[in-house]
């Protein structure tokens, strides 16, 4: 299976790094921005790493932009699975990948324990399966699974 693991930095590429059980035995791509943290971390990991357009907050250009890279990516690497923690850069993936009928997974931050972050609810329509770590959560989005990491 090839899996597109799609995130911002900080702790949405933090979680999806405590993945690599899960992601370790698969052929994979990394879509990202580029730091010197998680440039160091991707030039030792076996996945293929993409660098996404920041900042992604309230700026239409790099939404537009990462709509197009998501477009370009999902066609060259043909991915089985896009999982994702967020932020903004997952909404353009997790939405042309669902066109194109490819799995997707958004994990959702720990942090989020009353309500989904604005990337989960923009990109909701899209998620085939979406994990929460709150019970508060799952009960208020039942189609939602518990998982804690």
């Amino acid at each position: 299976m090839k899996v597109l693991l799609v995130s911002s930095t900080g702790g949405h590429f933090q979680a999806l790094k405590q993945l690599k059980s899960f992601w370790g035995k698969h052929t994979c791509c990394w879509v990202t921005f580029k730091t010197t943290s998680t440039e160091l971390y991707l030039e030792s990991s076996s996945c293929t790493p993409y660098w996404a357009y920041s900042p992604t907050n309230r700026n239409l250009v790099n939404l537009v932009r990462n709509f197009f890279l998501a477009l370009y990516l999902i066609f060259k690497e043909r991915p089985d699975l896009i999982l994702s923690t967020g932020a903004g850069v997952a909404v353009p993936f997790l939405f042309i990948a669902k066109i194109f009928g490819i799995q997707t997974t958004f994990i959702e931050s720990f942090t989020r324990v009353q309500e989904l972050s604005l990337s989960a609810r923009l990109a909701l329509p899209f998620i085939d399966v979406l994990y929460v770590q709150w019970e508060t959560l799952r009960a208020k989005y039942p189609h939602a699974k518990l998982i804690q990491l």
